[in-house]
This record gives C-alpha cells, structure tokens and sequence, in this order.
C-alpha cells in the first residue's frame, strides 16, 4: 500500500472522497483542495483514469524541514531519482509555497531541478532535460510552513484535460467542475429513470459531454495520450494496458446502449458549431441535438417530462455588462418555473447576488470555484404552480401560543445577533412546557437557514399520540416562523422503550453543510448523530480558548470534531494537539481544521483515550481544553465518569503544563459539582461557568459548567501522575 494525495478545486473535497473510496481507495480522507487516500499502484492508475473530480493525483515521495535553499536542496538530493527517471530522461517541476520563509515559487523550482539533475551528473556524469510540456517525469514541490512534500505528479498534465475538446468558448467550464455540478444535481438518478439533460447556455458543450460521457460509463481519461507515469523508471506497462483494456469495453458497452437524451442551445451561433465539432471528437455527437436560440425561450424536448436544466451561465465578469446580468438569470428562472415542472435545475451563478436574482427557492447551495472565482451552484425542485394555493390548516390553541413566544423571541435577539454577527444560535428552549423541544439555527455565509430541532422527553402521562402532534406543530410553526422549508429541518425525535426514552435511529445521509461562527467556518451535520458537531451553548468557551492560546502550545481533550483546536490556531497558537478515540470524529475535525487553512505538522490528530495519552505524551502545554463526556463506557477504554474521575484527569493534565499554563475544564453534566478540595491544593480556580453560557442559552443557564484552573505559584509544573487509563468519548 501507497500514499497518494488527489487535488480538486475547493468545494469538491467530498464528492471526490466518496469517488475514490468508490474506485477501491483506502484510508480516505479530505483536506483543503484535495483528498489523502492509499492504495496499490493499480489504485492510482485507476485514480487517474476514471475520476472525474480530481486535478491531479500525486505520489509523496519524501517530506522534510525546508527553511532555507539549502536545505530544500538537501531534501530533494535526499531522494534516490534513479528509481524514478532515467538519466536521458525529461523532467518539470512545479512548486507552490505558503506561510514559509521561500516564497518565489519560480526559484523554488529551480533549486528542485538542480537538485535532481546535479545528484545524476554527480554520479555518472549524464542529466536529465528539462521539458515542461510533457517530462517523463513531472515533480511537484508543495511547500507549507516551512515543511516540504516532494511527489510524484501521476497525472503528468490536469486531469480536466480529457483529450476531447478541441476548440473552447471565452469562458470555458472545467471538465471536472462540470462533472461536479452534474452529481450534484443528481444526474446518473435522473438519467437512471429515463430523464433528459438539456442546457440552455450550453457555450462548447462541456456539461452535454461530460453528462453524456457520465450516463454511458465513459472512463473521463480514456481519450488522454498523455499522463505523468507513462515515463516513470516504476510505470507497471501490462497493468496500465489491463486498465485501458477495461475501460474501452465498458465505454463501448455504455456508448451502444446511451440514449440520445442531451440538448443544448446557444444564442451565438459559433458556440453551437464549436459544441458540435467538440462532441465529434468526444465520440458522443449523434446523442446530442444542438440548436440556435436564446435562453429564455428554452422549453422541454418533446416525449420528455422530466430531467435536468444544467447551465453556467455568463457572470458579467467574462461575457457582457454586470447590469445586465441579474436580468438574464431572472429571465432563466421564470422560464424554469413556468416551463419545467417536475424538471429539476441546476445553475452556476457567479456569486451570490446572481443567484438571488432567480425567483426560486434552491433546494440545496453548493459553493464552488471555477478557477480562482468563487460561485455558487444552486439546485432547485420545479414544482407545478398552483393556481390556487392550499389553505393551511389554522394552528391550534396550543400552537398559536409557540408561534407567539417564537415570534417575540425572535424579536428579543435578533439585533444583537446581527450586531454580535452570529449564524449559529438557539431559538426556543422548552420555553412553553407542552412543546418539549429546542430549536437551533445554522446559518451558512449565503444567508440559508437550516433548522436542527431536539425532542425533549415528555411527561409519562401525556400520550404518545398528543406528543407526536405537538412536535409536528414544532417543526410547522419554527418553518414558518424562521422562513425555513421543510426539507432544511432536521428532526431528532425521541421514542418509548426498554429502559425509558431514548432517540430512535439517526438517517445515514452522510451529509454535511458549512456554517459560519466566531469568522470561522465549520462543517456540520444534522441527521447522522444525536449530536451537530458544533456545541452551540460552548460558543463562548471557545471564544476563550482563542482569547489565550497566542503563543501557547495547544491540547484539546475529547476533542470531538475539534472546534476549540480550530479557535485556539486562529488565536494564534503556536501548534494544537488534537486527542479522541473515535476515528470518525479525527476525520471531521481534519475537515474542519483544514476548511480553516490550519494543516500539516503543527497540527496533530491523535486517536487515543484522554488517560493513556495523558500517560504517555511527554509534550508541554500552555493551554489545555478538557471537554469530557458525562459518562462512557467504550469497549477500547475502561469505563469514564466525569463526576468520579474529573480530580484524576485534571491532575494529569497538570503534569502535561508549561509553567503558566492553563487549564479549561468544561462538562454537561447539571448536577456536577466540582471537587474543590481535592483541586485546591494545586490549581487556583476561577468558576467561569456564568460568563460561558451565551445569552441565547440563559432559559438554560445550567446547560454547561466551565471553569480556568491553573497551577498554584508554588506548585512545580512536572508534577502529577497517571496511575490508570481511562475512557476517551463526548457526551
């Protein structure tokens, strides 16, 4: 097994996970503009022969310090090349730096160069040439806080170069964004179910080809002459050809049985000519009906009732007057609404401003890039409209009075949300006792709501029946209250028993949404787990932590999805250490981490139990964030409960302090009570638990407990021992 990394434009990071996991990776996980994934050779060839998200898919070959030219050129002479290119052979390299003291991406380059091609001459007195078309080889330098990671660059050249397009429009998509905005509409479902494609701004045909290439198992590198490990001194010839093999029987297969189900117009006429001559050479152009017309005279084909309309259309930043625009994407919109129900949509809008210009509710709003601008995509379910709307059944007694207290809640802290900036926040809280729930709201950067709402257990002699009305009352009233459709609430019901109350089974969606807190941007998910991944009522918490880990070494306890590791790097830490037992947990705050640009070495993982490590780790901290769950019972882990074992973990961690260094201890659990007299003697403690609970929480003022602690002066920082292991979890 191998280690490779494929890079994608932000905002595919997903979709290109579950794609490569898809091809037979393992060990996936994302990272910012791209994905870690392992596997054999045979892994990576199939990497770059049938993704159609990545850009490229590199091979690490080494990883060192890299402060200065010479020790880059150490590292990289550091590396046995004969294993990798021939003497006579070609090579190109390409680097980029960030946050390091090299900075000139061109002399870096350089420096790489001399440092291969001198290792050769010095050894038998021939060198590779240097070809920065198509090298042999191509070598990819990436360069972050000082750390170098030499690769192997697989692909050769930008794997959206699928070999077919001969001739391009002045704004042209990128094949791989193409097929982004086509999985994101759901397009193999639609095509699956006998739907059509149609797109009405179609330029050189992009989205029409790679829809069709998608609907007939067309692998999207089968038409490249070209990759990067076609020259390698390792390049597996028999197995590459074994691959090929397999892709054209399955594109012949696919193609004999594609349907002719893909239309396209353009209201240039050159457009149209330059998408028929590029489907030609995609081998798809008896599939496609190309016309001439404008955008917003686009109807269904005849014999369809269903499909998707794809288009990117023009932002005003490439084609024609910023004035102009919100016109035509209203126009488009009023078209779809009033042609294409039951259609779905899919549309590119250059920014967020466009996109509100299309007078519909989007469904789902992806972010995504088209080189270095930032759009948005929105999908939108066209509904028929009615000519005479449904009359919603009058709310109850009951239910008038939740609308009425939502209402006035709603007033009360609105301002100081706008003023204060905060997307995330609690709504209602059981304020009337009969509608036993709390309501959370998640905001995302582009304005969208989404709703998490909780059942609370209810009294034992209210019947099941009665309770399940109110929470539909709930989830109807906080939709129309906070301007919310029905399919951006996520419920958590709770159900009767053995044993009591509990929550029933969680949705499996693997679904996660971006939302925005404290000028940071987290991902969370609202249907998978009991819990979002983003503590609401800890918002002041981590404030906190930032607020006093600039220049302190950082640790983060039952790290959960590592939001408080996350705050403590934007507050200027000098590293963060990020602990939990649950695999599933790391790899959401890796995303996390690196949605927020905090990756590489300064920024450790670490899957462990809370104790063991404590017990082990041999670092110093000057900021420890303990955020333990009430009580666990993980079979990898001997049992934890914060009330009886709070005293020996905090004396643990105060064997991991750097001198003056600090300790915030938080937990759940309402009836806990802090054992001063087994604390006292060593910390100096300040009860921070009032300050912490954030004013959209005060109905639950005992939701959390917090407090600082740090050593007392005459306390020795080593002390402190670890005399057993304990669990790791969250609450």
């Amino acid at each position: 097994m191998s280690a490779f990394f494929a890079t994608c434009p932000k905002g595919l990071e997903y979709l290109l996970r579950d794609e490569l996991v898809a091809l037979g990776a393992e060990d996936v996980r994302e990272a910012l503009a791209g994905v870690h994934f392992a596997g054999t050779l045979a892994t990576a060839y199939r990497a770059c022969l049938w993704s159609r998200l990545a850009s490229r898919v590199l091979m690490p070959l080494a990883e060192f310090d890299a402060a200065t030219d010479d020790a880059l050129y150490a590292g990289v002479q550091a590396i046995d090349w004969s294993k990798h290119l021939a003497s006579r052979a070609t090579l190109a390299v390409d680097a980029n730096s960030a946050q390091s003291k090299l900075t000139h991406s061109q002399f870096i380059a350089q420096r790489v160069k001399d440092a291969v091609v001198d290792q050769f001459r010095q050894r038998d007195g021939s060198r590779p040439d240097v070809d920065t078309e198509e090298p042999d080889v191509r070598i990819n330098l990436r360069l972050r806080r000082d750390r170098a990671t030499v690769s192997l660059d697989l692909s050769g050249a930008p794997l959206h170069r699928r070999g077919w397009r001969e001739l391009q429009g002045e704004a042209p998509l990128k094949e791989n964004l193409a097929a982004a905005m086509l999985l994101r509409a759901r397009w193999p479902e639609v095509y699956a179910e006998g739907g059509a494609l149609l797109d009405p701004m179609c330029g050189s045909g992009t989205l029409l080809i790679e829809g069709a290439w998608m609907a007939a198992d067309v692998a999207p590198g089968l038409h490249r002459e070209y990759y990067g490990f076609l020259g390698w001194q390792q390049h597996d010839i028999t197995l590459w050809r074994s691959l090929l093999d397999e892709a054209r029987q399955r594109a012949e297969t696919g193609l004999r049985g594609l349907r002719s189900c893909f239309f396209g117009s353009d209201a240039d006429p050159r457009m149209v000519q330059t998408a028929k001559r590029n489907a030609q050479e995609a081998g798809v152009s008896g599939f496609l009906t190309l016309d001439k017309h404008d955008a917003t005279h686009v109807a269904p084909p005849p014999g369809y009732t269903r499909g998707v309309v794809i288009t990117n259309p023009p932002y005003g930043e490439r084609l024609g007057d910023r004035a102009e625009m919100p016109r035509l994407y209203r126009a488009l919109g009023e078209a779809l609404r009033e042609r294409f129900a039951g259609w779905r949509a899919a549309v590119l809008a250059g920014d967020a401003e466009l996109g509100h210009a299309i007078p519909l509710r989007a469904e789902k709003k992806y972010a995504l890039y088209n080189g270095a601008l930032e759009t948005v995509l929105l999908v939108f379910e066209l509904h028929a409209r009615s000519e005479t709307p449904r009359e919603a059944k009058p709310l109850s007694e009951g239910a008038q009075m939740l609308r009425n207290r939502l209402e006035k809640n709603l007033r009360h802290l609105r301002k100081r949300l706008e003023r204060e900036g905060i997307a995330c926040w609690r709504a209602y809280d059981q304020d009337l006792p009969e509608y036993a729930a709390a309501i959370d709201v998640y905001g995302q950067d582009d304005g969208g709501l989404w709703l998490h709402i909780q059942e609370y257990r209810a009294p034992a002699d209210i019947p099941a029946e009665t309770a399940r009305h109110r929470l539909r009352e709930i989830v109807r009233v906080a939709g129309e209250v906070l301007g919310v459709p029905r399919e951006r609430i996520a419920l958590k019901t709770r159900e009767r028993g053995k044993g009591g109350s509990k929550y029933g089974q969680f949705d499996q969606r693997g679904e996660f949404i971006e939302v925005a807190e404290g000028g940071l941007h987290f991902l969370v998910n609202l249907t998978d787990y009991l819990d979002t991944g983003l503590f609401l009522d800890h918002r002041l918490v981590r404030a906190k932590v930032r607020e006093l880990a600039k220049g302190r070494r950082f640790l983060n306890l039952f790290a959960y999805t590592a939001t408080a590791s996350v705050y403590a790097a934007d507050g200027g830490a000098q590293d963060t250490t990020s602990v939990d037992l649950s695999a599933t947990y790391l790899d959401w705050a890796s995303r996390n981490l690196a949605l927020n640009g905090f990756t590489g070495v300064k920024h450790r993982l670490m899957q462990a139990d809370a104790m063991s490590f404590l017990q082990r780790d041999r670092e110093r901290y000057g900021l420890i964030y303990v955020d333990p769950p009430t009580f666990s019972n993980s079979k990898r882990a001997e049992d934890f409960d914060v009330q009886r074992d709070h005293v020996e973990l905090l004396l643990a961690c105060a064997g991991r302090l750097a001198p003056e260094g600090v300790i915030v201890f938080s937990n759940n659990f309402r009836r806990f009570k802090l054992d001063r007299d087994a604390l006292d003697e060593r910390f100096s403690i300040e009860d921070w638990s009032a300050p912490s609970i954030p004013f959209d929480f005060t109905r639950r003022a005992d939701i959390h407990g917090c407090w600082i602690l740090r050593l007392n002066a005459r306390e020795s920082p080593w002390g402190g021992t670890v005399n057993h292991v304990r669990n790791q979890g969250k609450r």
